[in-house]
C-alpha cells in the first residue's frame, strides 16, 4: 500500500509539473484548514481558514475565514450560508478587509465507489478600498461547480476531478462566464475523522482581460 501510495503521489506532483510548464502567466499556493462540527440532528457548524499566494507563490494575495451552516435534508441534498471575512491585497499593495456572504444548494448522488457532487452557489461581495464608484457597489456572482470522486475501497487515497465556473450577474458584462476552475487531486484519509488534500487547479479570469493561473492547493480537513 505505500508502494501504491508514493507512485499516486508521484504520479500527481508529475502532473501539476507537466502542467505548469504548458500555462506560465502565474502560479500560486493555497494552503486551507476546514473543520466541521455537529450541533444537532442534520444540522453542522463549518469552518474554514485560508492563505493564498500568487506572483509565482512569493505573495500573499489574500488570508480569509469562513463560518457557516450546513442543513442536511437527507443523504443526498444540503442547504448551507455562511459569512467570510478578508484580507486582500489591493492594487495599492496595501490589504484592506472584503466581506463576502454564501448561499449553497448541494447534492450527492452516489455511484458505486463514485460519487457525483454539485454544488450551486450564490455570492455577494463587499470591497473597503475603492478606486471609482463602481467598487462602492456591491457584486453578486453565481457559482456552479461539479465534482467526480473516487473511493477506492480498503485505500486511504481517493481521487477525484472537477470543475467550477462564475456567472456574473445583476451587472452588464460581455461575457456570460467570468471565470473557470478545473481541478484534479485527492483526498488522503489519516483517520476516521482527519484527511488531507492535494490538488492542482488552473484558474482563468475573463476579466478584464484573460489571465492565467496555476495553482497547487493543499488542505487539512477535520470533523468533531
Amino acid at each position: 500500500m505505500m508502494m501504491t501510495t508514493k507512485k499516486i503521489l508521484l504520479s500527481f506532483l508529475l502532473f501539476c509539473t507537466a502542467s505548469i510548464s504548458f500555462s506560465q502567466d502565474d502560479f500560486g499556493i493555497w494552503y486551507s484548514v476546514t473543520a466541521e462540527k455537529k450541533l444537532v440532528k442534520n444540522l453542522d457548524l463549518d469552518l474554514d481558514a485560508n492563505v493564498r499566494t500568487y506572483n509565482n507563490a512569493s505573495k500573499i494575495e489574500e488570508a480569509f475565514f469562513d463560518i457557516g451552516l450546513t442543513y442536511k435534508f437527507n443523504k443526498y441534498l444540503s442547504a448551507a450560508a455562511s459569512y467570510r471575512f478578508t484580507e486582500f491585497r489591493e492594487n495599492d499593495d496595501i490589504f484592506h478587509p472584503r466581506h463576502k456572504w454564501f448561499a449553497d444548494l448541494k447534492g450527492r448522488l452516489p455511484l458505486g465507489d463514485f460519487e457525483i457532487s454539485a454544488r450551486l452557489r450564490f455570492q455577494q461581495r463587499y470591497k473597503t478600498f475603492f478606486q471609482d464608484l463602481n467598487d462602492r457597489e456591491s457584486k453578486e456572482t453565481c457559482r456552479f461547480k461539479l465534482k467526480a470522486l473516487y473511493d477506492i475501497p480498503s485505500f486511504p487515497v481517493n481521487p477525484y476531478i472537477g470543475a467550477e465556473f462564475f456567472f456574473p450577474i445583476f451587472t452588464q458584462t460581455e461575457r456570460y462566464v467570468e471565470k473557470n476552475r478545473f481541478m484534479a487531486g485527492f483526498e488522503y484519509n489519516i483517520a476516521k475523522k482527519h484527511s488531507i488534500e492535494l490538488a492542482y487547479m488552473f484558474q482563468r479570469d475573463f476579466l478584464p482581460h484573460i489571465s492565467d493561473m496555476n495553482i497547487i492547493s493543499v488542505g487539512y480537513n477535520l470533523k468533531f
